[in-house]
């Protein structure tokens, strides 16, 4: 095992893209790897791209990923995917719109299927972008499935939270939804050559001047026309603004215990097999016992095992 993190610590492709499959997977070798690799984390830039299907999301991460190999940054990213309806993995859309990237050892891709997890993020993704931190990528683009509202989950692992919108596809409603402008850091309009570009970034202006954040940040809106590659540069700018200017401490504090009571419901739900509740369920739904003392009974007899 100790060879196998030197050799991901090393950069080695493969034995990153290996590590990466037994992550996904979640099995118990995954996890003393990334033990091992732990200390060895903490200094890459996680961004979150989040917004409705159709925004655009992976040619701007596609855009942002070209810029940053310009600068000679090592850049990963972790495309979370519909799961196919068949085989159960990911359906492989992002790859095809980022091809641009295949032949460059200092990009490393790795799409994801969301196996029915909820808030757009798989449940691995944390644990990948652990990974690819401890590989030394530099800056590690997470791009969400896009399944609205409930992708604030993406809050809880990125440094900074990307929020896409599009005009013309509703999203001067979607903007103003308590939890996209939550978590947004910032907005990012894309396809800002279509109409109604105006139109939406007076929504979103009206909406964060109702809005208050404890940090006292006020998220900028960059238009952008990634097919093209305009105002990309400008949205990374405002990235690294952002990152510069609110302290992260409080931020990675609050973001770990999040994910430590995830990672401890995760960790209860593996010494639980569904035939067991299916058996409780007939009890229950007969009324022959109540939920709440089933749920009682078999917490009780896990934790004293």
């Amino acid at each position: 095992m100790e060879n196998r993190a030197q050799l991901i610590r090393s950069g080695d492709i493969r034995a990153l893209a290996r590590a990466a499959t037994a992550v996904e997977d979640r099995t118990p070798a995954s996890q003393e790897l990334l033990r091992e690799l732990f200390p060895y984390t903490g200094r890459a830039l996680n961004i979150g791209i989040t917004g409705s299907p159709g925004a655009g999301k992976s040619t701007l991460v596609s855009q942002m990923a070209r810029i940053l190999r310009l600068e000679d940054l090592q850049v990963g990213i972790i495309a979370v995917d519909p799961s196919s309806p068949f085989s159960g993995g990911a359906i492989l859309g992002d790859r095809i719109r980022m091809q641009m990237h295949y032949s460059d050892p200092g990009v490393f891709i790795r799409s994801m299927a969301t196996r029915g997890s909820l808030g757009g993020v798989a449940a691995a993704t944390s644990d990948l972008a652990l990974l690819l931190d401890a590989a030394g990528r530099d800056v590690i683009l997470i791009e969400t499935v896009g399944v609205g509202q409930d992708e604030v989950e993406i809050a809880r692992l990125a440094d900074v939270t990307v929020v896409v919108l599009v005009p013309g596809m509703g999203d001067d409603v979607q903007a103003i939804k308590a939890g996209i402008m939550e978590i947004a850091d910032v907005f990012v309009i894309n396809k800002a050559d279509h109409p109604g570009a105006e139109r939406l970034e007076r929504e979103v202006k009206a909406a964060l001047e109702l809005a208050h954040r404890p940090d006292g940040w006020t998220p900028p809106i960059v238009r952008t026309v990634a097919s093209e590659g305009q105002g990309v540069a400008e949205a990374l700018s405002e990235i690294r603004r952002f990152y510069n200017t609110v302290p992260r401490s409080r931020r990675t504090i609050e973001n770990w215990a999040l994910r430590l009571r995830e990672m401890m419901k995760d960790r209860l739900m593996e010494r639980f097999s569904f035939e067991e509740f299916r058996a409780a369920a007939r009890d229950v739904a007969a009324r022959r016992r109540d939920p709440y003392s089933v749920i009682n009974e078999l917490l009780g007899e896990r934790t004293r095992n």
